[in-house]
């Protein structure tokens, strides 16, 4: 492996560390957050939702597997950064095309190594996420100090905008077919669903096209009038709100067009984002987490059917309590008592926090795909 660069590292409370860097060169700001998977670097990269982070692994050693074009969750990189103990750039897997080095170069994304993550990991549990710049650079430290205080926060910066496709398009793959090593594509299409593309993960399409939707897929700033008309029309049979970055209660826009889809009782199946915007489009805003929940080994209970799934998150924002007044918690989190699902009473339209559609991550909730196309 070819000498590291040296990387500086400085937090909004006055940590200043010396790593070394094996990802892209310059300097990037962004919001510092851990995550608890232990394996699927790649497709946490991927995900859009970590726009504007930059993601401390708690696996020790990164890199080993390689990158490859099967396991991008989107089209590119829009994490700041990646801060791991130990990058190997050496990789072993027959499914690798390239390194994690040059998968982080290519998307414009640093790469920070050599740094004690254990301390880091504990540090942001202690005093909750928080901004952060990281510079191969910039060394001097008030210098750094100060271009991070002239920064946006993550919660000023509307990064859906960034992350939504352009154009609306048709996704026709299925899930992943572990026995022949490709996407299946699904024989039985029926009921059309319009999914609105908040930062969609590819494999929560490749799942709702599993289970027997046609998928289509819009832009954030959809119009919401005309998906109405769609559906009375009956040219589609319902919506799906995806996840994405960023706080949600600075979509004022998104919130007021989600709002109106409510009013309109259109059959609604919403993950993440899309479940805190429901939320907010319901009168009820939305909290920020100590610390966030990011991994694949979160336990949430069922509480219709009583029993535990292991999951995968990734959320810094949570819905309030009081949202019992109008839903019923179909999940919660064993960890913190938090609300992880909701079926809004008078309504076609509930929501998950959590990801089961994994990627990376345990599949004990796939089955609510499923559920989805069977209420519609």
């Amino acid at each position: 492996m070819s000498k590291l660069k040296d990387i500086w590292i400085y937090l909004e409370d006055g940590t200043f560390i010396k790593a070394k860097s094996f990802g892209s060169c310059g300097t990037k700001v962004g919001e510092v957050v851990f995550n608890t998977s232990m394996s699927g670097y790649q497709e946490i990269m991927s995900d859009p939702s970590y726009a504007g982070q930059f993601v401390v692994f708690t696996m020790p050693e990164v890199g080993n597997v390689g990158c490859n074009d099967d396991d991008m969750e989107s089209s590119s990189v829009y994490a700041s950064g990646m801060i791991v103990r130990n990058y190997q750039d050496r990789y072993s897997n027959f499914r690798a095309k390239t390194s994690l080095k040059e998968f982080l170069t290519s998307h414009d994304s640093l790469g920070i190594c050599n740094i004690d993550t254990r301390f880091l990991t504990k540090h942001i549990r202690d005093n909750g996420s928080q901004m952060m710049i990281a510079s191969t650079k910039i060394s001097n430290r008030e210098e750094l100090k100060n271009i991070l205080s002239n920064s946006p926060r993550i919660e000023e910066v509307n990064y859906i905008k960034e992350v939504t496709t352009k154009e609306v398009y048709e996704h026709k793959f299925g899930a992943w077919d572990n026995e022949n090593q490709k996407y299946n594509q699904p024989l039985k299409l029926g009921k059309k669903l319009v999914v609105i593309d908040f930062g969609v993960k590819r494999n929560i399409l490749n799942e709702l096209s599993q289970v027997g939707f046609t998928v289509e897929v819009i832009p954030a700033d959809f119009d919401a009038n005309t998906l109405i008309d769609r559906y009375n029309k009956k040219e589609i049979q319902g919506v799906f709100l995806s996840n994405g970055p960023g706080d949600p209660l600075i979509l004022k826009e998104e919130s007021q067009k989600v709002k109106k889809l409510i009013e309109a009782k259109i059959p609604m199946f919403a993950i993440c984002l899309g479940h805190q915007l429901l939320s907010i489009s319901h009168g009820y805003d939305t909290y920020k987490l100590k610390f966030g929940h990011h991994g694949g080994n979160h336990p949430v209970k069922n509480q219709k059917e009583g029993f535990v799934e292991i999951t995968a998150q990734n959320h810094n924002y949570n819905v309030p309590e009081s949202i019992k007044e109008i839903a019923i918690v179909t999940h919660s989190n064993l960890f913190d008592k938090t609300i992880e699902g909701l079926k809004y009473k008078n309504s076609p339209i509930f929501s998950v926090q959590h990801h089961p559609e994994a990627s990376p991550g345990p599949h004990d909730s796939k089955y609510i795909f499923k559920d989805f196309i069977e209420n519609i």
